[in-house]
Formats: C-alpha cells, sequence, structure tokens
C-alpha cells in the first residue's frame, strides 16, 4: 500500500487494526456491555494487550484502572478518530462490474463514504442508470468535484486508463484517491493514495491454499 501524507503520524498498522476493534466492540455493544478492557480484546482477538493499548491510545480516550473503556465512549471514539460519524462524498470512476457494485455497496455511508456520482468514457455507459446514480462523462469530473467540494475518488477503471483518472481528480481538487486498478498510479504529495492490489492478495491467498492442500 502507499499512502502519501500524513495521519497524524499514526502508523499504518494501528490504522489498520482500528477497523478490527471498532467491528469486536460494537457487537460487545450491541450485546448489552458496558465496559471493555484491554485484555477482553485481546482474548477475543488474539492481539497483544499491550498494543491494545497503545492503539486505543491515538484516539485520545483513556481507560480506567481495573476498569477499562466506557464501551459506549470508546466505540465513539474510535468512530471519530476514523471519521466515520462524519459522512465524506465521493467520486467514482469506472462503472464497470467492479464500480458498479462499490456504488451498490450501501455500508459504505456508515462508514462515513458517500458516492454520489459514476463516471466513466464508454459512450455505451454513459446516461445510464447504476444504483440510481446517472453515470456522467469521465470529462466533466474535474469541473463537478470542484463545484461539489468532492474529496475522495475512486479509480476502479483498466490500469491503462487509471493514470490519466488520477490526473482528472487531482485537477478536480479532490485529496484522497481509493485506487482499484491493477497499477500504482502517480499523484502529488499532498493527494493520499491508497492502492488495493486485488491480484496481489488473491495470489496470496491462492498461493496459501495450495500449500496448505500439498502438506495436507
Amino acid at each position: 500500500m502507499n499512502l502519501k501524507g500524513h495521519q497524524r503520524a499514526v502508523p499504518e498498522p494501528t490504522l489498520r487494526r482500528l477497523p478490527v476493534y471498532h467491528h469486536m466492540l460494537r457487537q460487545c455493544l450491541d450485546g448489552g456491555m458496558e465496559t471493555v478492557s484491554c485484555s477482553q480484546i485481546a482474548d477475543e482477538l488474539h492481539y497483544d494487550p499491550t498494543q491494545i493499548r497503545k492503539d486505543l491510545a491515538v484516539t485520545g480516550i483513556k481507560g480506567r484502572p481495573k476498569v477499562g473503556y466506557d464501551l459506549a465512549e470508546l466505540v465513539d471514539a474510535v468512530e471519530t478518530f476514523l471519521g466515520w460519524n462524519s459522512t465524506r462524498k465521493a467520486f467514482l470512476a469506472g462503472a464497470g462490474h467492479l464500480g458498479s457494485a462499490l456504488v451498490g455497496y450501501g455500508r459504505f455511508n456508515r462508514y462515513g463514504l458517500e458516492i454520489v456520482a459514476a463516471f466513466d468514457r464508454d459512450p455505451a455507459r454513459i446516461g445510464r442508470k447504476v444504483h440510481d446514480r446517472e453515470v456522467l462523462p469521465i470529462t466533466k469530473l474535474p469541473n463537478l468535484a470542484r463545484r461539489m467540494h468532492v474529496l475522495i475518488g475512486i479509480i476502479t477503471v483498466p490500469a491503462p486508463a487509471a493514470q490519466e483518472v488520477a490526473d482528472l481528480m487531482v485537477q478536480g481538487g479532490i485529496r484522497a484517491i481509493w485506487n482499484f486498478a491493477p497499477t500504482r498510479i502517480e499523484a502529488p504529495d499532498d493527494v493520499i493514495v491508497q492502492n488495493e492490489d486485488l491480484y496481489a492478495t488473491l495470489g496470496v491467498l491462492l498461493q496459501r491454499l495450495n500449500t496448505t492442500l500439498r502438506e495436507g
């Protein structure tokens, strides 16, 4: 993964673990629990309790000795830190199968992301509806991004088109790009780039499966 920019100098592994904690904590809260300790979280997730304490500290919350954390306050602290309790608008470029699936994934709204428009360069897709959103020409993206103050862009186009799309997003003032294209993109230092390499992840999965089958 490539992250550009600064995120309060918080280590990336911590940022990746916080959503894991949140999922478990939300289940505990829904189950009626009122407090939770790092040891309880560690027992459930098989993490080191000292690391958990350090990770949670970045949210600014403090636990109480022998009591732990107020569960509702902890969940709120994690959500606030991750930006999940305030929604950001996003543009998506590439209204193919993957892009359409992301547009239709309603749970993004729960985690602070609303895909408000989809764009494409294929005349066969432009003007069609994808989950109640009309697909717009990619050339309109920069101007609309500035007019609507959209700061997040999602790229789901084929690899050869990814850099051109990223450049259009930067022209439109987009400050964070979530890239699902199977290639790395370049952007100015003040633009955050998150690359999701699905092929690499699939390769790891299949290799581990093959190793397990051979050993079994």
